[in-house]
């Protein structure tokens, strides 16, 4: 009987977060359009080389890319926007425990950032041939670049006060990731200086993880990475638990 509770109060805060936070125009709009404008920006410098099976080389990158930005804004936008408002307070009184309300507002960020991901994929479908890829592979490098980046988010939004604050602090660890996680850069082309810390971020192996399942190349062998992937988010979660725990709402 507790469980079933637990589980229809974990299915009302996600379908409120979607109907309130992601379904509406702006967000659909946004989550669609961002991808969409750097899938068209990439498919148009290929024009220019006249190789559009570049487009495919591209696509590790774009979804990264996707997934990231579209788990991190969210997230931590709206957990820290329903803080200010206290609405968690109002929602623990219901009585709902604060794991389920945390483990719902992560499923729908991690749902979002797997839509974002795959219109690149979609569009692409257009207009390059993607046979031979991986299909279950990349869901589940996708899932785990969504796992990873929506803990990120939530660590960001407690440590946030307002939403520029959280805006700001997505913003710090997002750009690098761009350049130094092997989106669009190799990672063997960037300063030897510089490699160490591609290597201390979760992007970097997501994307590695793709460029396998979709090019059929990486730096690293799939299950080292996996393992990487999930250490990274125990350790994230590890320390979002703390910080709820310390300093957040109780």
């Amino acid at each position: 009987m507790k469980t079933m509770k637990t589980w229809i109060a974990f299915w009302n805060i996600l379908k409120k977060d979607v109907r309130n936070y992601y379904l509406k125009p702006p967000n659909i709009s946004w989550g669609i359009i961002f991808p969409l404008s750097w899938t068209l920006m990439q498919m148009l410098r290929s024009y220019g080389g006249v190789n559009l099976s570049e487009i495919r080389s591209l696509l590790p990158g774009l979804m990264s890319m996707s997934v990231l930005f579209g788990t991190t804004s969210m997230l931590a936008v709206t957990i820290t926007f329903e803080r200010r408002g206290r609405s968690f307070e109002r929602l623990l009184l219901a009585p709902i425990s604060l794991p389920t309300m945390v483990a719902a507002k992560l499923s729908g960020a991690i749902i979002f950032g797997m839509f974002n991901a795959f219109v690149p994929v979609i569009f692409a479908a257009f207009f390059v041939n993607l046979a031979g890829i991986n299909w279950g592979g990349v869901l589940l490098a996708v899932f785990l670049i969504a796992v990873t980046s929506t803990l990120l988010g939530l660590m960001i939004a407690v440590s946030a006060k307002e939403v520029f604050e959280a805006q700001t602090f997505s913003n710090f660890f997002r750009f690098p990731m761009l350049f130094l996680c092997g989106l669009f850069i190799p990672i063997s082309s960037l300063p030897v200086f510089l490699r160490p810390i591609s290597f201390l971020l979760p992007l970097t192996y997501g994307t590695d993880l793709l460029n396998r399942w979709i090019l059929d190349v990486s730096i690293l062998p799939p299950v080292l990475c996996i393992l990487i992937l999930l250490g990274f988010a125990g350790a994230l979660f590890a320390i979002c638990q703390y910080n709820i725990q310390r300093k957040w709402i109780l």
